[in-house]
C-alpha cells in the first residue's frame, strides 16, 4: 500500500510544483545574459564573439555545476544544495552588475551565476525522478520545463528592465529576486526521497531494465555526445535570436518576444515528450525530437521576415523542447536509481556544453561572414549527428530485445 507522502503521492506532486518554481526562478541565471548580450556588447565596446564568450562561460559554469551539484544532492540532499545555489546566484548577479570589464563580467557569469543556477536544473530533475514511477516521464518533463518557463517569463521582463533602468540595475534586481524566492522554496524540499521497492537501503543497485550491450561508461559517453550535438544546434536560435532580430532591424524587443514565444511552446513540447517517454521510452523521444529540430533549423535558413521568424520560432520551440528531458529518462532506464543524481548531471551537463559551444560558434561564424546563415547550417550538421546516435541506440536496443525474446 502506498505510504502517505511517498512515491506518486499528493506530496510528490506538491514537491514537483516547488521544484518547478525553483527551476523557474533559478533559470533567470541562464536567460538574463541572452537578453543583455547586445547592450553589454555596446557598453564594453567589444565584438559579438567576445560578448558571446560571457554566455559560453555561463554555460560552462552551468555544466560543471550540474555535475558537482548532482553529486552534492546525492550525498547531502537537494535542499542544502539549492540553498548554496541561491547564495551563488545572489553573489554572481551582484558581481556582474559591478563588472568594470567584459572579462570580469564573463567570470561572474561562469563561476557564480552559471555554477549556481545548475542546481535548479539537473539535480532537481534527478530528485523529482525518485518521487514518481507511473508518471515519471511526465513529472521529469514538468520539472525540466521550469527552465523554459523561465525563458518564457524572464526575457520580456528583463528587456523592459534593461530598457528603463539599465542592465546593471537589472542584474542587482535579479539578485534580490533569487534571494527572496529561492531560499523559502528550498525548505519545502527538506524531506529525503523515499526508497523504491528495488532500491532498499543497503541493497545492491538493481540491474537496469534495458540494455544496449555497452559498458556503463561507454553508454554514458554516447549519451553525452548526443546531448552535446543536439544543443550545439539548439543554441543557435536560443542564444542569438535577440541579436539576429536587432541586426535585421526589427529591434531587441521583437527578439525577446520571439525567444519568449519559442520557450513557451517548448513547455508544451516538454510535457508532451514526457507522455511519449512513459509509453515509448527515452530513446524514441530523443530521436523524434532530433528529427523535428532539424526541420525547424532548415526553416530558419530561409526565413528573415518578421512574421516568418515569429512562426519559425514557435515551431522551433514546439519541435525541440522534449530533447533534453529525454536524456534524464534514458539514464533512469539504463542506470541504477542510486546513480541518478550524478549520471543525470553528467548527461544534462553535456547539453550545457553544447549550448556553450554552439553559442560561441554562432558568434564566431557571424563575425566571419556578417551573417547567421552559416551558423544555422552548422547547427543542422550537429543535429544530424545527434539523430544518428539516437537511431543507432534504438536499432541496437531493438536487436537485443528481439534476441532475448
Amino acid at each position: 500500500m502506498q505510504q502517505t507522502g511517498g512515491v506518486d503521492s499528493g506530496y510528490a506532486w506538491g514537491r514537483l510544483f516547488a521544484s518547478l518554481m525553483l527551476s523557474t526562478f533559478g533559470g533567470i541565471g541562464m536567460w538574463c545574459i541572452v537578453v543583455a548580450l547586445p547592450v553589454v556588447q555596446t557598453d564594453f565596446g567589444v565584438s559579438r564573439a567576445e560578448v558571446s564568450f560571457a554566455y559560453t562561460t555561463t554555460m560552462l559554469g552551468f555544466c560543471a555545476g550540474g555535475i558537482a551539484m548532482g553529486w552534492l544532492a546525492d550525498t547531502k540532499g537537494i535542499s542544502p544544495t539549492v540553498a548554496i545555489s541561491t547564495l551563488l546566484l545572489v553573489l554572481g548577479f551582484g558581481a556582474a552588475g559591478l563588472a568594470p570589464s567584459v572579462g570580469w563580467f564573463a567570470a561572474a557569469q561562469g563561476l557564480l551565476i552559471g555554477f549556481g543556477a545548475a542546481a535548479t536544473f539537473a539535480p532537481l530533475v534527478a530528485d523529482t525522478s525518485h518521487w514518481f514511477e507511473k508518471r515519471r516521464g511526465v513529472a521529469v518533463a514538468i520539472c525540466a520545463s521550469g527552465n523554459y518557463l523561465a525563458g518564457t517569463i524572464w526575457p520580456p521582463l528583463i528587456e523592459w528592465a534593461i530598457r528603463d533602468h539599465g542592465w546593471r540595475t537589472t542584474y542587482f534586481g535579479a539578485a534580490v529576486i533569487c534571494l527572496v524566492t529561492m531560499l523559502p522554496l528550498a525548505l519545502a524540499l527538506r524531506r529525503p526521497p523515499p526508497f523504491h521497492a528495488d532500491d532498499n537501503a543497503g541493497s545492491i543497485a538493481p540491474v537496469p531494465q534495458r540494455s544496449v550491450g555497452l559498458s556503463p561508461n561507454a553508454l554514458q559517453g554516447l549519451i553525452a555526445v548526443a546531448g552535446l550535438a543536439c544543443c550545439v544546434a539548439m543554441s543557435m536560435p536560443q542564444v542569438h535570436i535577440v541579436a539576429y532580430c536587432a541586426d535585421l532591424g526589427y529591434g531587441v524587443a521583437r527578439g525577446a518576444e520571439m525567444l519568449s514565444l519559442m520557450l513557451g511552446f517548448g513547455i508544451i513540447s516538454r510535457i508532451a515528450s514526457g507522455w511519449i517517454s512513459d509509453r515509448f521510452g527515452g530513446v524514441v523521444t530523443m530521436l523524434l525530437g532530433s528529427v523535428l529540430q532539424t526541420v525547424a533549423l532548415v526553416f530558419y535558413t530561409v526565413s528573415d521576415s518578421l512574421t516568418s521568424l515569429y512562426i519559425v520560432s514557435a515551431l522551433f520551440g514546439l519541435f525541440q523542447g522534449g530533447l533534453v528531458p529525454s536524456y534524464a529518462m534514458i539514464v533512469r532506464e539504463y542506470f541504477p536509481p542510486k546513480e541518478a543524481g550524478l549520471r543525470v548531471g553528467i548527461a544534462m551537463s553535456s547539453t550545457i556544453v553544447g549550448m556553450a559551444l554552439g553559442g560561441w560558434m554562432g558568434g564566431v561564424l557571424f563575425d566571419m561572414t556578417g551573417s547567421y546563415r552559416l551558423a544555422f547550417l552548422n547547427g543542422i550538421a550537429w543535429n544530424i549527428l545527434n539523430a544518428a546516435i539516437g537511431w543507432w541506440l534504438l536499432a541496437r536496443q531493438s536487436r537485443r530485445t528481439a534476441a532475448l525474446a
